[in-house]
């Protein structure tokens, strides 16, 4: 596929764990850029807005997130006038932060909660959105010594982007069972527990556990009988490579930096495990996983 006229990637607005930014260079490679992408786990968007599709079908089982993308392609001016308002020394303190945060989480209008979104993200601990079981936004305020940057760039760049994309929330299920023959698929889940403790899962109330991690490889599978293309990336441990027996599987050093302590950031291992579009091919013989 061609690059369309004047294209330029274009970086990330939010800070998110698990963020792709720092992947890019070894993952956009691995992707055909044809047809329409797919994804079902977009978080902050790196991928797609890094890569020059016709089409995107984007979807994540964040409400809040989601509204922040559709705001962004719907009423991208008043979103992000609306935003850029809380970028000002009024609101560079922790009693403001926890009045917006508070706001926010008694907000039941979906717009009003998305426009104190890039506020709480870029002004909270490390970048994190996360919640608790009563589903409340509850991220300590960050003290930045200096009032961030509101991302006036990015934003404008992604609301363009957003013109050619069609936005869902939700499980990934509903959206895995979209593609088929002329798409890339690629599922960037909450990754599996590394050899060095649990990863963040808290984006939503229901986590992401080990029978998740299966439903997920069955229906990358599926997709793939299809004729999908299908990429998938997670940590690289043992019971991953398990879990991606017969992919092909790619290894790869990434540095992360969310995390509550020094302990929590640093390099990791992670895998890319890719399926080819195979419509009409033979099932590959079953893994372990299938078998206990």
């Amino acid at each position: 596929m061609l690059s369309h006229p004047q294209f330029q990637p274009v970086r990330p607005f939010l800070k998110w764990a698990g963020g792709k930014q720092r992947l890019l260079p070894q993952l956009l490679p691995l992707l055909p850029l044809r047809g329409r992408l797919i994804e079902p786990f977009v978080g902050a968007g790196s991928v797609f807005l890094a890569a020059d599709y016709d089409r995107y079908l984007l979807n994540d089982a964040n409400p809040d997130l989601v509204a922040v993308w559709v705001a962004l392609k719907e009423r991208p001016r008043e979103f992000i006038e609306f935003s850029a308002a809380y970028f000002t020394p009024e609101y560079h303190s922790e009693q403001a932060y926890k009045r917006v945060r508070g706001e926010f989480n008694e907000a039941t209008d979906r717009f009003e909660r998305a426009v104190r979104f890039i506020y709480l993200n870029k002004f909270g601990f490390n970048g994190l959105f996360r919640v608790n079981k009563a589903g409340l936004h509850n991220v300590p305020y960050a003290w930045h010594k200096v009032l961030p940057r509101f991302p006036w760039v990015e934003l404008e760049a992604a609301a363009a982007r957003l013109k050619r994309c069609t936005i869902w929330n939700g499980g990934y299920e509903p959206v895995m069972a979209e593609a088929g023959y002329g798409d890339v698929c690629y599922c960037d889940p909450p990754y599996a527990p590394s050899n060095h403790g649990a990863s963040f899962t808290a984006f939503t109330q229901g986590g992401f556990g080990w029978d998740d991690q299966r439903e997920l490889v069955k229906a990358a599978e599926e997709a793939a009988d299809r004729g999908a293309v299908v990429l998938v990336s997670n940590h690289d441990t043992p019971a991953t490579r398990e879990l991606y027996r017969g992919w092909d599987v790619h290894s790869t050093c990434v540095r992360r930096s969310i995390g509550a302590s020094d302990a929590g950031r640093g390099h990791v291992h992670e895998l890319l495990a890719i399926l080819p579009g195979r419509p009409g091919g033979e099932r590959r013989p079953p893994a372990l996983r299938d078998l206990v």
